[in-house]
Protein backbone atom coordinates (compact mmCIF):
# COMPACT_ATOMS: atom_id res chain seq x y z
CA UNK A 1 0.00 0.00 0.00
CA UNK A 2 0.89 3.39 -0.50
CA UNK A 3 -0.32 7.09 -0.30
CA UNK A 4 -0.02 9.64 -3.23
CA UNK A 5 0.48 13.27 -2.51
CA UNK A 6 0.32 16.15 -5.03
CA UNK A 7 2.63 19.37 -3.76
CA UNK A 8 2.49 22.50 -4.84
CA UNK A 9 5.90 24.18 -3.29
CA UNK A 10 6.59 28.00 -4.49
CA UNK A 11 7.12 28.26 -1.06
CA UNK A 12 7.94 25.71 1.71
CA UNK A 13 4.26 26.26 3.46
CA UNK A 14 2.56 24.69 0.65
CA UNK A 15 4.51 21.65 1.02
CA UNK A 16 3.00 21.78 4.98
CA UNK A 17 -0.50 22.53 3.77
CA UNK A 18 -0.92 20.45 1.46
CA UNK A 19 0.45 17.03 3.41
CA UNK A 20 -1.83 17.86 5.66
CA UNK A 21 -5.01 18.30 3.48
CA UNK A 22 -4.19 15.09 1.82
CA UNK A 23 -3.39 13.07 5.29
CA UNK A 24 -7.19 14.85 6.28
CA UNK A 25 -5.52 16.55 9.20
CA UNK A 26 -4.84 20.57 10.63
CA UNK A 27 -1.83 21.73 10.56
CA UNK A 28 -0.26 23.72 13.05
CA UNK A 29 1.01 27.78 12.60
CA UNK A 30 3.11 30.07 14.10
CA UNK A 31 5.18 33.29 12.65
CA UNK A 32 7.15 31.58 9.71
CA UNK A 33 6.40 28.03 10.51
CA UNK A 34 3.68 25.24 9.76
CA UNK A 35 4.01 21.76 10.98
CA UNK A 36 2.08 19.12 10.69
CA UNK A 37 1.82 15.97 12.91
CA UNK A 38 1.82 12.10 11.01
CA UNK A 39 -1.55 10.54 12.26
CA UNK A 40 -1.52 7.29 13.98
CA UNK A 41 -3.31 5.93 10.69
CA UNK A 42 -0.12 6.55 8.91
CA UNK A 43 2.83 6.33 11.34
CA UNK A 44 4.32 8.78 13.66
CA UNK A 45 6.37 12.08 13.60
CA UNK A 46 6.50 15.34 11.78
CA UNK A 47 7.51 17.23 8.85
CA UNK A 48 8.30 21.25 9.54
CA UNK A 49 8.88 24.37 7.30
CA UNK A 50 10.75 27.25 8.13
CA UNK A 51 10.00 30.53 5.44
CA UNK A 52 12.67 33.11 5.30
CA UNK A 53 12.73 36.24 3.10
CA UNK A 54 14.00 36.32 -0.12
CA UNK A 55 12.59 33.21 -1.00
CA UNK A 56 14.36 30.88 1.33
CA UNK A 57 13.24 28.15 3.20
CA UNK A 58 13.67 24.74 4.98
CA UNK A 59 11.61 21.55 5.27
CA UNK A 60 12.69 19.20 7.95
CA UNK A 61 11.31 15.88 8.37
CA UNK A 62 11.47 13.22 10.94
CA UNK A 63 9.02 10.49 10.94
CA UNK A 64 8.16 6.87 10.23
CA UNK A 65 5.59 5.86 8.65
CA UNK A 66 3.08 2.70 8.08
CA UNK A 67 2.57 3.16 4.22
CA UNK A 68 4.65 4.21 2.00
CA UNK A 69 4.28 8.26 0.69
CA UNK A 70 5.09 9.07 -3.20
CA UNK A 71 5.07 12.87 -3.22
CA UNK A 72 3.95 13.97 -7.00
CA UNK A 73 5.21 17.49 -7.33
CA UNK A 74 2.80 19.90 -9.05
CA UNK A 75 3.20 20.09 -13.12
CA UNK A 76 3.41 23.47 -14.68
CA UNK A 77 5.10 24.71 -11.53
CA UNK A 78 8.81 26.15 -11.13
CA UNK A 79 10.00 24.56 -8.20
CA UNK A 80 12.55 25.82 -5.75
CA UNK A 81 15.84 24.59 -6.41
CA UNK A 82 16.30 21.84 -3.55
CA UNK A 83 19.22 21.29 -1.59
CA UNK A 84 18.11 17.63 0.31
CA UNK A 85 20.10 16.32 3.20
CA UNK A 86 19.99 12.47 3.90
CA UNK A 87 20.51 12.42 8.63
CA UNK A 88 19.26 8.88 8.28
CA UNK A 89 17.23 6.11 5.96
CA UNK A 90 17.68 5.86 2.04
CA UNK A 91 14.83 7.63 0.87
CA UNK A 92 14.26 7.46 -3.72
CA UNK A 93 13.85 10.04 -6.38
CA UNK A 94 13.47 10.57 -9.76
CA UNK A 95 12.59 12.98 -13.01
CA UNK A 96 8.48 12.35 -13.68
CA UNK A 97 9.65 11.55 -17.71
CA UNK A 98 13.02 9.63 -16.38
CA UNK A 99 12.96 5.70 -16.31
CA UNK A 100 13.67 4.60 -12.40
CA UNK A 101 14.09 5.71 -9.02
CA UNK A 102 17.79 6.19 -7.48
CA UNK A 103 18.04 6.37 -3.97
CA UNK A 104 19.64 9.03 -1.85
CA UNK A 105 21.51 7.23 1.04
CA UNK A 106 22.14 8.17 4.73
CA UNK A 107 24.63 11.02 4.78
CA UNK A 108 24.34 11.60 0.84
CA UNK A 109 22.45 15.38 -0.16
CA UNK A 110 21.32 16.65 -3.54
CA UNK A 111 21.06 19.38 -5.36
CA UNK A 112 17.97 19.18 -7.17
CA UNK A 113 16.33 21.01 -9.98
CA UNK A 114 13.22 20.22 -12.14
CA UNK A 115 11.47 21.76 -15.25
CA UNK A 116 8.05 22.88 -15.36
CA UNK A 117 7.40 19.64 -17.91
CA UNK A 118 9.40 17.24 -16.14
CA UNK A 119 8.99 17.77 -12.20
CA UNK A 120 10.30 15.40 -8.99
CA UNK A 121 8.50 12.30 -7.58
CA UNK A 122 10.13 10.92 -4.21
CA UNK A 123 9.15 8.17 -2.68
CA UNK A 124 9.38 7.02 1.19
CA UNK A 125 9.61 3.97 2.28
CA UNK A 126 7.44 2.31 5.13
CA UNK A 127 8.73 1.20 8.21
CA UNK A 128 12.02 2.90 8.35
CA UNK A 129 13.08 6.20 9.73
CA UNK A 130 13.38 9.14 7.63
CA UNK A 131 15.07 12.29 8.59
CA UNK A 132 15.86 14.82 5.86
CA UNK A 133 16.51 18.28 6.09
CA UNK A 134 15.92 20.32 2.92
CA UNK A 135 16.88 23.92 1.82
CA UNK A 136 14.11 25.58 -0.93
CA UNK A 137 15.22 28.77 -2.89
CA UNK A 138 13.04 30.16 -4.82
CA UNK A 139 15.48 31.39 -7.18
CA UNK A 140 13.08 34.22 -8.64
CA UNK A 141 12.53 36.27 -4.86
CA UNK A 142 16.13 34.99 -4.28
CA UNK A 143 17.86 36.56 -7.36
CA UNK A 144 16.97 39.99 -5.19
CA UNK A 145 19.38 38.97 -2.81
CA UNK A 146 22.11 38.04 -5.23
CA UNK A 147 21.59 40.32 -8.05
CA UNK A 148 24.98 42.62 -7.10
CA UNK A 149 26.99 39.65 -6.42
CA UNK A 150 26.26 37.44 -9.19
CA UNK A 151 28.63 39.23 -11.78
CA UNK A 152 31.64 38.47 -9.77
CA UNK A 153 29.94 34.41 -9.01
CA UNK A 154 31.73 31.15 -10.26
CA UNK A 155 30.05 30.79 -13.60
CA UNK A 156 28.72 27.06 -12.10
CA UNK A 157 26.88 29.10 -9.85
CA UNK A 158 25.82 32.32 -11.87
CA UNK A 159 24.07 29.32 -14.05
CA UNK A 160 22.35 27.52 -11.06
CA UNK A 161 21.20 30.65 -9.92
CA UNK A 162 20.30 32.59 -13.09
CA UNK A 163 17.92 29.94 -14.35
CA UNK A 164 14.83 31.54 -12.33
CA UNK A 165 12.06 29.85 -14.52
CA UNK A 166 13.10 26.61 -14.00
CA UNK A 167 14.62 25.85 -18.05
CA UNK A 168 17.33 23.56 -16.98
CA UNK A 169 16.73 20.33 -15.27
CA UNK A 170 20.21 19.97 -12.68
CA UNK A 171 21.23 17.45 -10.18
CA UNK A 172 24.53 16.46 -8.22
CA UNK A 173 24.91 14.12 -5.18
CA UNK A 174 27.79 13.50 -2.76
CA UNK A 175 28.43 13.04 0.88
CA UNK A 176 27.86 16.34 3.06
CA UNK A 177 30.17 17.56 5.10
CA UNK A 178 31.03 17.40 9.26
CA UNK A 179 30.64 21.38 9.31
CA UNK A 180 26.68 20.79 7.27
CA UNK A 181 26.18 18.22 9.53
CA UNK A 182 26.82 20.15 12.43
CA UNK A 183 24.86 22.91 11.36
CA UNK A 184 22.06 21.05 10.68
CA UNK A 185 22.06 20.13 14.07
CA UNK A 186 21.88 23.21 15.54
CA UNK A 187 19.22 24.60 13.33
CA UNK A 188 16.99 21.46 14.54
CA UNK A 189 18.02 21.85 18.01
CA UNK A 190 16.98 25.40 18.26
CA UNK A 191 15.43 26.11 21.79
CA UNK A 192 15.04 30.44 21.12
CA UNK A 193 11.67 31.84 20.89
CA UNK A 194 10.35 35.05 19.13
CA UNK A 195 12.32 37.22 17.09
CA UNK A 196 15.77 35.79 17.99
CA UNK A 197 14.62 32.58 17.07
CA UNK A 198 13.60 33.51 13.44
CA UNK A 199 17.29 35.67 13.26
CA UNK A 200 19.68 32.52 14.84
CA UNK A 201 17.61 29.82 12.44
CA UNK A 202 17.77 32.26 9.23
CA UNK A 203 21.79 32.74 10.03
CA UNK A 204 21.82 29.07 10.30
CA UNK A 205 20.01 28.17 7.06
CA UNK A 206 21.98 30.98 5.42
CA UNK A 207 25.69 28.94 7.32
CA UNK A 208 24.55 25.75 5.48
CA UNK A 209 23.98 27.41 1.79
CA UNK A 210 27.33 28.58 2.40
CA UNK A 211 29.09 25.47 2.99
CA UNK A 212 27.01 23.44 0.60
CA UNK A 213 27.33 25.84 -2.61
CA UNK A 214 31.27 25.82 -1.39
CA UNK A 215 31.06 21.82 -1.11
CA UNK A 216 29.67 21.77 -4.53
CA UNK A 217 32.45 24.06 -6.25
CA UNK A 218 34.95 21.83 -4.38
CA UNK A 219 33.62 18.45 -5.72
CA UNK A 220 34.25 19.84 -9.20
CA UNK A 221 37.72 19.56 -8.69
CA UNK A 222 39.47 16.41 -9.39
CA UNK A 223 38.54 13.61 -6.00
CA UNK A 224 42.44 13.80 -4.38
CA UNK A 225 42.41 17.85 -4.82
CA UNK A 226 39.53 18.30 -2.54
CA UNK A 227 39.86 20.26 0.33
CA UNK A 228 36.60 19.23 2.14
CA UNK A 229 35.96 16.19 4.46
CA UNK A 230 32.45 14.44 4.07
CA UNK A 231 30.66 13.01 6.87
CA UNK A 232 30.93 9.65 5.71
CA UNK A 233 34.92 9.99 5.03
CA UNK A 234 34.82 10.74 8.55
CA UNK A 235 33.25 8.08 9.70
CA UNK A 236 35.55 5.83 7.26
CA UNK A 237 38.57 7.29 8.97
CA UNK A 238 37.09 6.94 12.33
CA UNK A 239 36.61 3.27 11.26
CA UNK A 240 40.09 2.65 10.26
CA UNK A 241 41.31 4.76 13.57
CA UNK A 242 39.27 1.41 14.94
CA UNK A 243 41.17 -1.02 12.64
CA UNK A 244 44.33 0.21 14.19
CA UNK A 245 43.74 0.05 17.87
CA UNK A 246 42.15 -3.37 17.60
CA UNK A 247 44.71 -4.88 15.48
CA UNK A 248 48.01 -2.65 15.85
CA UNK A 249 50.00 -6.34 16.03
CA UNK A 250 49.20 -7.23 12.53
CA UNK A 251 47.64 -4.49 10.85
CA UNK A 252 48.37 -4.40 7.00
CA UNK A 253 49.94 -1.17 4.86
CA UNK A 254 47.99 1.85 4.11
CA UNK A 255 46.31 0.54 1.08
CA UNK A 256 44.96 -2.52 2.67
CA UNK A 257 43.31 -0.28 5.33
CA UNK A 258 42.20 2.27 2.56
CA UNK A 259 40.82 -0.87 1.03
CA UNK A 260 38.84 -1.99 4.12
CA UNK A 261 37.21 1.25 4.90
CA UNK A 262 36.90 1.99 1.01
CA UNK A 263 38.72 4.51 0.79
CA UNK A 264 41.33 5.67 -1.52
CA UNK A 265 44.98 6.08 -0.01
CA UNK A 266 45.06 9.70 -1.11
CA UNK A 267 41.78 10.67 0.60
CA UNK A 268 42.79 8.71 3.85
CA UNK A 269 46.20 10.46 4.02
CA UNK A 270 44.06 13.35 3.74
CA UNK A 271 41.75 12.85 6.03
CA UNK A 272 44.38 11.88 8.58
CA UNK A 273 46.02 15.46 7.95
CA UNK A 274 43.15 17.59 8.67
CA UNK A 275 41.63 15.27 11.45
CA UNK A 276 44.52 14.25 13.24
CA UNK A 277 47.28 16.65 11.74
CA UNK A 278 49.64 13.78 11.10
CA UNK A 279 50.11 11.18 8.61
CA UNK A 280 48.49 7.34 8.93
CA UNK A 281 52.36 6.06 9.11
CA UNK A 282 53.10 8.63 11.91
CA UNK A 283 49.56 8.03 13.74
CA UNK A 284 50.33 4.40 13.60
CA UNK A 285 53.62 4.71 14.77
CA UNK A 286 52.46 7.13 17.66
CA UNK A 287 50.03 4.58 18.36
CA UNK A 288 52.04 1.55 19.18
CA UNK A 289 54.65 3.56 21.20
CA UNK A 290 51.71 4.93 23.49
CA UNK A 291 50.46 1.13 23.33
CA UNK A 292 53.66 -0.20 24.47
CA UNK A 293 54.46 2.58 27.39
CA UNK A 294 51.23 1.02 28.93
CA UNK A 295 51.85 -1.98 28.39
CA UNK A 296 55.55 -1.49 30.35
CA UNK A 297 53.21 0.40 33.00
CA UNK A 298 50.49 -2.21 33.02
CA UNK A 299 51.65 -5.84 32.33
CA UNK A 300 54.03 -8.30 32.85
CA UNK A 301 55.37 -8.93 29.73
CA UNK A 302 59.09 -8.01 28.64
CA UNK A 303 60.10 -5.61 26.28
CA UNK A 304 60.94 -8.16 23.25
CA UNK A 305 57.10 -9.40 24.04
CA UNK A 306 55.68 -6.07 24.57
CA UNK A 307 57.81 -5.00 20.82
CA UNK A 308 55.76 -8.08 18.98
CA UNK A 309 52.21 -6.95 20.76
CA UNK A 310 52.73 -3.55 19.32
CA UNK A 311 53.33 -4.97 15.45
CA UNK A 312 57.55 -4.09 15.61
CA UNK A 313 59.40 -6.72 14.71
CA UNK A 314 62.74 -4.89 15.42
CA UNK A 315 63.75 -4.33 19.05
CA UNK A 316 66.85 -1.72 18.29
CA UNK A 317 64.31 0.16 16.20
CA UNK A 318 61.59 0.07 18.56
CA UNK A 319 63.95 1.17 21.46
CA UNK A 320 65.16 3.99 18.60
CA UNK A 321 61.52 5.59 18.24
CA UNK A 322 60.80 4.85 22.25
CA UNK A 323 63.70 6.99 23.39
CA UNK A 324 63.23 9.55 20.93
CA UNK A 325 59.22 9.99 21.85
CA UNK A 326 59.67 9.70 26.19
CA UNK A 327 63.76 10.91 26.16
CA UNK A 328 64.25 7.26 28.01
CA UNK A 329 64.72 3.60 26.52
CA UNK A 330 62.10 1.06 27.22
CA UNK A 331 64.67 -0.46 29.68
CA UNK A 332 65.40 2.54 31.35
CA UNK A 333 61.30 3.33 31.70
CA UNK A 334 60.84 -0.05 32.83
CA UNK A 335 63.13 0.01 35.33
CA UNK A 336 61.48 3.13 36.05
CA UNK A 337 58.15 1.96 36.63
CA UNK A 338 59.14 -1.51 38.67
CA UNK A 339 61.75 0.77 40.97
CA UNK A 340 58.20 3.23 41.59
CA UNK A 341 56.37 -0.21 42.21
CA UNK A 342 59.08 -1.63 44.51
CA UNK A 343 59.01 1.44 46.22
CA UNK A 344 55.20 1.83 46.81
CA UNK A 345 54.93 -1.65 48.13
CA UNK A 346 57.83 -1.52 50.62
CA UNK A 347 55.96 1.87 51.99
Amino acid sequence: MKKNIEIQDRLVENVIIDLADSLGVAYESSPHEHCVRIPEEFGSGYMKSYQFDFGIGVIETDYLLKKEFVYKLAKGVVHPLKMIFNRESGFYHKFEKNDGFHEVRRLENVIVSSTSKNNHIFRTPADTPICVFNIEINRKLFEEKIESFLPNMDENLIELFRDVNGINQFYYKNYYSLEISKFISEFTECELTGFMRQVYLEGKAYEILTHQLRQYLDDLNEPDKRLILRQATIESIEEAVSIISEEIDTIGTIVDIAKRVGLNQNTLQNGFKQLYKTSVNEYIKNYRIDTAKDLLENSDLNITEITYKVGINSRSYFAKIFKKRFGVSPKQYLDQVRNKDDDFKSA
